[in-house]
C-alpha cells in the first residue's frame, strides 16, 4: 500500500520547480520587456511544460547588466530563493545572450532557460504529426546555433587561447565548435528539405480542394482563446481542448457543412503568443501558410480575458507578417458566457459566441455563409435526354447531389453562377434575378 502511495506522489510531482525572473528597462524594446501580465503568462507556460513556479521576481533597472542581465545584487537574491525553494531551474521572461545564460547557470547552480527555450520545450512535447515534429526540431537547431559559442567557452579556455592566437595554437574548443556548427548546419538543411516535401504534398492537397471549389476557413487566435473547442463544437472533431497554452500544435482540418449550399474545409492552427521566438515564426510558417490560402479567417478572441484587446492586436500583427491581412476575417468573441462587461463588441464582421455552451454558433455559421457566398444556389434541373452532355459539365463544375432518370434527367445540384448561366433554361421555377436598378 505504501509503495502505491509513493508511486502516486511521484506521478503528481512536477517536472521542475522554477523561479521566474523578468526585467523591465527603458533600454529594451517594449515587446522585449517583462511586466506583470507577461510574467503571469510565463507562469502559465511553466505549468503547460509540466513545471511549477515557486516564486516570481520582476525587476526594474535602467539598463540590462551585460554580464548577468539583472545585476549582481539580484543574482544573490535569486540564488537565495533557489536554495530556500529547492528550485531546479530559473526561467527568464526575457531572451538572454549565450554568455549570460552560461554565467547565470554557473551562479545559480541550476539550469537557466529564457522564454524562447521554454516555448521550444513545450512545442517539442506537444508536436504530434511528422510536420509538427520537423518544425520544432528545425526551430530548436536554429535557436541552438548562435548559442554554441557560449556553450563551448570552457573548452576554449582549456586550450589557453580564445581562438585568435597564432596558427597551430587553436584549442579543442574551437575544433569542437566548428564540428558542431557544420553538423547543425547539415541538420538544418536536411530538415528544410523534408519540410519542403511536406509542403509540396500539402500544396497538392490544397490544389485538389481548390479544384473542387471547397472554400478553406482557418481558425486563428491567441493561444488558449478556445480555437480547438470551437472546431469541436462545429464539427464534432475529437481534438483535445484543454485550458492550457499551446495545446494544438498541428493543423487539424475537418469538413464542415455550413448550409444547404455550402461546405467548407475548416482548419485549427497553432495559437499565437507575445514574444514568440522568431525561429518559431519561421519554422511554423509551414503550418500557418494555410492562412495565406484561406478564403476566410475566424479570429477567435477570448473576451473573458482582461487583456483581450492586446492579445487580438498581437494576432493581427502576426497575420500581417504572414501576408494574410487581405483575407476576409470574422472576429469571433468567444467565452461570451464569462463576459461581464456592459456592451459586447458588435459590428458587421463580429460574432459573439460561447464554444463551450453553444451560444451564437448558428449565428457564426450564417456569418460564414454570408461572407463566402459567391452566388451558389441549390437547384433542381429537368434535362432533356438530348442535353445529357450538360450532366458531365455539372459533375465538373457543380456539386451533384442526386440524379434520377424519368421523362427527363432530374438533377439536384449545388451550382455556382457560371454553371447556372449554362443550365438556367432547365432549372425548375427559374426566375431571372432583377438587376438593382430594375427593383
Amino acid at each position: 500500500m505504501r509503495e502505491q502511495t509513493t508511486t502516486t506522489a511521484e506521478i503528481e510531482k512536477p517536472r521542475d520547480i522554477a523561479i521566474l525572473v523578468g526585467l523591465s528597462s527603458p533600454r529594451l524594446e517594449a515587446k522585449d520587456n517583462a511586466d506583470e501580465e507577461s510574467m503571469e503568462e510565463l507562469e502559465a507556460l511553466v505549468e503547460t511544460a509540466g513545471g511549477e513556479a515557486a516564486a516570481s521576481v520582476l525587476q526594474n533597472r535602467a539598463s540590462p547588466d551585460p554580464r548577468t542581465f539583472i545585476g549582481e545584487g539580484k543574482v544573490a537574491e535569486i540564488k537565495e530563493l533557489v536554495k530556500n525553494e529547492e528550485a531546479t531551474m530559473v526561467i527568464f521572461d526575457n531572451d538572454l545572450s549565450p554568455s549570460q545564460l552560461r554565467v547565470l547557470t554557473e551562479e545559480f547552480g541550476v539550469q537557466v532557460l529564457d522564454r524562447s527555450a521554454l516555448i521550444l520545450d513545450i512545442f517539442a512535447q506537444r508536436a504530434r504529426t511528422r510536420e509538427g515534429r520537423l518544425q520544432v526540431e528545425l526551430a530548436q537547431y536554429q535557436y541552438l546555433l548562435p548559442r554554441l559559442t557560449g556553450m563551448w567557452t570552457h573548452l576554449e579556455r582549456q586550450a589557453g587561447t580564445s581562438g585568435k592566437g597564432p596558427i597551430g595554437s587553436k584549442g579543442p574548443g574551437e575544433t569542437q565548435l566548428e564540428t558542431d556548427r557544420r553538423h547543425i548546419h547539415r541538420k538544418i538543411d536536411k530538415l528544410k528539405e523534408e519540410l519542403e516535401e511536406v509542403r509540396r504534398i500539402r500544396g497538392t492537397q490544397r490544389q485538389r480542394r481548390m479544384k473542387n471549389e471547397i472554400p478553406v476557413v482557418a481558425i486563428v487566435g491567441y493561444t488558449n482563446a478556445g480555437k480547438s473547442t470551437l472546431l469541436n463544437a462545429l464539427t464534432g472533431a475529437d481534438i483535445p481542448a484543454n485550458n492550457r497554452l499551446f495545446d494544438t500544435l498541428d493543423t487539424t482540418s475537418r469538413l464542415l457543412t455550413v448550409s444547404d449550399t455550402m461546405e467548407v474545409v475548416i482548419s485549427d492552427t497553432v495559437g499565437f503568443i507575445r514574444k514568440l521566438p522568431h525561429q518559431l515564426v519561421d519554422a511554423f510558417k509551414a503550418t500557418l501558410e494555410e492562412l495565406e490560402y484561406a478564403d476566410l479567417l475566424l479570429h477567435v478572441i477570448d473576451i473573458s480575458n482582461p487583456h483581450w484587446q492586446e492579445q487580438a492586436q498581437i494576432v493581427d500583427s502576426l497575420i500581417a507578417e504572414l501576408g494574410a491581412e487581405q483575407t476576409p476575417c470574422l472576429r469571433v468573441y468567444n467565452k461570451s458566457d464569462l463576459f461581464w462587461g456592459d456592451i459586447r463588441p458588435h459590428g458587421e464582421d463580429t460574432v459573439n459566441i460561447s464554444a463551450k455552451t453553444g451560444e451564437g454558433l448558428d449565428e457564426l455559421l450564417r456569418a460564414i455563409d454570408r461572407t463566402l457566398d459567391k452566388g451558389t444556389r441549390q437547384v433542381t434541373l429537368h434535362l432533356p435526354y438530348d442535353k445529357g452532355g450538360l450532366l458531365d459539365m455539372l459533375y465538373r463544375e457543380a456539386r451533384v447531389e442526386s440524379v434520377e432518370y424519368a421523362e427527363t434527367i432530374d438533377v439536384v445540384a449545388v451550382c455556382n453562377p457560371k454553371a447556372i448561366g449554362v443550365v438556367k433554361p432547365y432549372i425548375e421555377g427559374w426566375v431571372e434575378p432583377k438587376e438593382p436598378w430594375e427593383e
